[in-house]
């Protein structure tokens, strides 16, 4: 049994990405192998998947085990082929090349991600039953100390404006990484509540399931 605080996160937005790498295949195995003709990633390495795979697609994941046309998709486990049919996992992948931390934050939330079921009774029976179904889209919210001017508000100010996908990279105190991809949006009007300090909310939208190292 283990508790710990939050106190000392650092939240970090992908500032720059590499080019499309091309993913010839993916083993069903833990962790899933990666095959990409001479794609130059080391270990250490984030990057953002783009697969056949439903759910590996649009995760941000850490290279590790590299060879010249491999590399290993570190945490990640495609040995179950119902959800990763054999031979349906290829794409791309690029690499982040840089993150800006976004400073400053002063609470988070979460939102959505419960599980939807459906709920059935027979006529026979005396009792429901249910079957559990998708999970609601998921997001996270900061509140954050307005000042335009660090890098962090300005990068995030970008991705509301451009809409395009940022990884987002969560460093605890203890060293362990979460790592998102996700669309963000901020509301650039601060918040002004006499004796309270002026704060925007900045959204995540997540496209999928955080992975954790």
């Amino acid at each position: 049994m283990a508790v710990a605080l939050p106190n000392g996160a650092i939240v970090a937005i992908a500032s720059g990405y590499g080019a499309n790498l091309a993913v010839s295949a993916i083993t069903n195995a833990s962790p899933g192998v990666a095959t990409s003709t001479a794609h130059a990633l080391v270990n250490g390495d984030f990057v953002e998947v783009s697969s056949g795979w439903g759910r590996l697609d649009q995760k941000v994941v850490r290279v590790s085990g590299v060879t010249a046309n491999t590399f290993n998709l570190e945490n990640i486990d495609t040995t179950l082929i119902s959800i990763y049919p054999a031979g349906s996992g290829t794409g791309t992948v690029r690499k982040i090349t840089g993150y800006t931390q976004l400073s400053q934050i002063l609470s988070s939330a979460s939102s959505g991600g419960d599980q939807q079921f459906l709920t059935f009774q027979f006529l026979e029976s005396d009792s429901q039953k249910q079957i559990p179904t998708f999970k609601n889209a998921a997001g996270l919210t900061f509140s954050v100390a307005d000042d335009p001017t660090q890098a962090g508000f300005i990068l995030a100010s970008t991705a509301n404006d451009d809409r395009l996908k940022r990884a987002v990279r969560v460093t605890l105190p203890s060293a362990s990484i979460l790592s998102y991809n996700a669309y963000i949006s901020i509301n650039k009007t601060p918040s002004l509540t006499v004796n309270e300090l002026m704060a925007i909310q900045a959204t995540l939208s997540l496209l999928a399931e955080p992975v954790r190292y």
